[in-house]
């Protein structure tokens, strides 16, 4: 077959990205390829686009001319949500060779060797292979049987939305939803556990629209198979939707001890004028009483959420609502977004565009804020016993900590001993937490207790 083909991949965007950048990466593994850093010279570069928003597209556009630059003689590939969002402009400037479109990355490899049977590069067209998403019913079904993380593996369970908030343009790029078969998730599942993953993290677009495709499956039976599966120690849930936390499935989950006590709730503002805006659909009084039910069932729960800031048309009075909202649901992390016109979209149409300087006073605010409750929340743990899972090696101050994370996702070290069993990565171990090395960081000793 003469020398392996190298090829190197760059992905830009969320979990789900990552997750099929992996699965593409096995896939050409399996049809002989080699694979390289990005850095690195290679045959044929593979940039998995992301497009949530235009700094997101820019960036895409900036990564496939940097490939380009790197080896102009290789073969660039771009897929991903920025094709499948501009395809007939990549196609028209010849951005990228390779053109794949989402739920076409499965045959990555036909399609690269379809091309390389075609014509020279040089007068060869562009190669666009770009389904119409929003017509598609069929779930993509990529698997992986190794992560590029040693300790925690995330799992692409969904895909696509049926929301179409006004500031996104996801349901466009990714499709209506559709989920991947309960039995292809627990086959995959216990490919990763026998690898030896402790954290299996689901992940999706709309993870809470999961199973309504299919008709007799749930979010809920899922978790409950991976409760039951040998090895797997911790599930971990990607970004929910506050409506799917009711009495019933908090319930439920608390039965399924793997379950991390961490749940990320997409709430964006806490102003209901602004939720009408952005087309979110819900109140921040049900957004409140999801966060009531989870704290009822839980002890101390990681609650997390995303808000955006400057939404157009936000007035003093709604962000001060907002501000004064966040300030009494007190949660864990708030990641704080300042808002960013999305070409395409119902809010790039609307009136009433606010300035950068105002977004990014009302984004200090929030992020001062969130600062202050992470602090207050990973306090309550000093002198607690804790389960960390093991990551990596740090250094701080000239000393050598072992990090990772607690089932709430408290990011923990503790002194690094090269000659105790104690210190391997992937392993569980329980943690008396002493304080803060940094603002980012807590410390503690390791423990027979738990």
């Amino acid at each position: 077959m003469g020398q392996k083909r190298k090829v190197a991949f760059l992905t830009l965007g969320c979990k789900v990205n990552q997750y099929e950048t992996d699965a593409m990466e096995e896939i050409l593994e399996q049809n002989g390829y080699e694979i390289v850093d990005f850095k690195d010279r290679a045959d044929v570069y593979i940039i998995n686009t992301c497009s949530v928003t235009n700094m997101a597209d820019r960036k895409s556009r900036q990564m496939i001319h940097r490939a380009k630059k790197a080896n102009p003689d290789a073969i660039v590939v771009a897929t991903g949500c920025y094709v499948q969002s501009a395809e007939e402009k990549m196609e028209a400037e010849h951005m990228a060779d390779i053109l794949i479109g989402n739920n076409k990355k499965k045959d990555i490899a036909d399609i690269l060797a379809h091309y390389f049977q075609s014509e020279k590069k040089e007068t060869a067209p562009v190669l666009s292979e770009v389904i119409d998403i929003a017509q598609t019913k069929e779930y993509e079904n990529l698997s992986i049987h190794k992560v590029n993380e040693h300790t925690r593996a995330y799992i692409k369970i969904q895909d696509g939305c049926n929301q179409f908030c006004s500031y996104c343009i996801i349901p466009y790029t990714r499709g209506r939803i559709r989920s991947k078969g309960p039995g292809d998730v627990i086959r995959e599942v216990k490919h990763l556990a026998e690898k030896g993953y402790k954290e299996i993290v689901l992940t999706g677009i709309h993870l809470s629209s999961y199973g309504k495709d299919l008709g007799n499956v749930t979010l809920l039976d899922v978790i409950r198979q991976i409760q039951n599966i040998s090895g797997v120690e911790r599930i971990r849930l990607g970004s929910l939707e506050p409506r799917i936390i009711t009495e019933e499935f908090a319930g439920e989950l608390k039965k399924c001890d793997k379950v991390c006590p961490h749940f990320h709730l997409s709430l964006q503002s806490g102003c209901d004028e602004t939720l009408r805006r952005m087309n979110r659909k819900y109140t921040t009084e049900e957004y409140a009483k999801a966060l009531d039910i989870l704290r009822k069932y839980y002890e101390h729960p990681a609650l997390t959420t995303d808000v955006i800031v400057g939404f157009v048309g936000e007035t003093e009075d709604e962000f001060e609502t907002t501000r004064r909202y966040l300030e009494k649901i007190n949660l864990y992390e708030m990641h704080i977004f300042k808002y960013s016109v999305r070409e395409g979209t119902r809010a790039q149409k609307m009136s009433g565009h606010l300035p950068d300087v105002v977004k990014s006073e009302r984004s200090e605010i929030l992020l001062s804020m969130t600062r202050q409750h992470k602090k207050e929340f990973e306090a309550w743990y000093i002198g607690k016993t804790e389960k960390v899972l093991l990551e990596e090696i740090v250094e701080k101050n000239g000393e050598k900590y072992f990090q990772g994370y607690t089932e709430r996702y408290v990011k923990v070290a503790v002194k690094y001993d090269e000659k105790s069993d104690n210190f391997r990565q992937n392993q569980i171990v329980a943690v008396k937490i002493q304080g803060f090395l940094d603002e980012n960081l807590m410390y503690g000793k390791v423990s027979i207790e738990f």
